[in-house]
């Protein structure tokens, strides 16, 4: 999957392109990568997110088909689909996704014979070896990996079949991904809080949603540990009030 966040066009902080295919793997996207992320674009993107590496590490299939890709050959893919992207634009940013554990009892459960050949075993040295590339090339690296299994009972709370996610795994990759996007000492910084708003919310119409809601909305859900300065001047003005006054018997 690959997901692509143009900096030119932007219907309130961005527009955020998806493209994920089933059953795909590195050497799939490195041939249509040009087509994807043409150089010659008028328009190049200011982020995208790279998520490879589940597929291109399974078990290769005996009739020499199927999605696996060996270790070797995924790294090359990889570090050539990096530089492309890199190669962009001087303000196009790149992040790599390691591929994410499984619940190999569930992949059982689920899907019986029909799906063979996943395993953490198999894919942990690609993730490892993405991130270590992610250092290389100078690419920011997000280890799902890690973060996935640092959760409680991760493997019935993460899975919906053995392989996809939950919601609660989907919100633990958008919180690792927002986190490295707020730590990335990037100029132009790529913080959501720091992108400049197109269109407001709130053009005087009653009961209209105002920027401020959704932002203190999303910041409790997704970064409960900061403090936003909506917040921050909420609070503010609630100190300056002056008090009710008080009722009368």
């Amino acid at each position: 999957m690959v997901v692509g966040v143009p900096h030119s066009l932007t219907s309130t902080l961005a527009d955020i392109i998806v493209r994920g295919y089933a059953g795909w793997n590195s050497r799939f996207a490195l041939k249509v990568l040009d087509q994807v992320f043409p150089k010659d674009a008028v328009i190049q993107p200011s982020l995208v997110i790279v998520y490879f590496g589940g597929n291109d590490s399974m078990d290769p299939h005996p009739s020499g088909f199927g999605p696996h890709v060996p270790l070797s050959e995924f790294i090359d893919n990889m570090r050539q689909i990096g530089e492309h992207l890199l190669g962009l634009s001087d303000k196009t940013r790149v992040i790599f996704l390691t591929p994410p554990p499984m619940n190999e009892k569930q992949i059982q459960i689920v899907f019986g014979g029909m799906v063979k050949g996943r395993s953490n075993e198999r894919c942990r040295p690609y993730a490892e070896a993405l991130l270590n590339l992610c250092r290389e090339i100078n690419v920011k690296g997000v280890d799902i990996w890690t973060a996935i299994q640092q959760q409680d009972d991760w493997l019935n709370s993460c899975f919906t079949d053995g392989i996809h996610f939950t919601a609660k795994a989907s919100e633990i990759v958008l919180k690792e991904i927002l986190k490295a996007v707020r730590e990335a000492d990037w100029k132009p910084s790529l913080y959501w809080k720091s992108l400049p708003v197109e269109f407001p919310f709130d053009f005087g119409v009653p009961n209209s949603i105002t920027l401020c809601d959704l932002e203190l909305n999303r910041n409790m859900r997704y970064e409960p540990d900061t403090v936003s300065l909506c917040e921050q001047e909420l609070t503010r003005n609630e100190q300056l009030e002056s008090p009710p006054p008080t009722a009368r018997l």
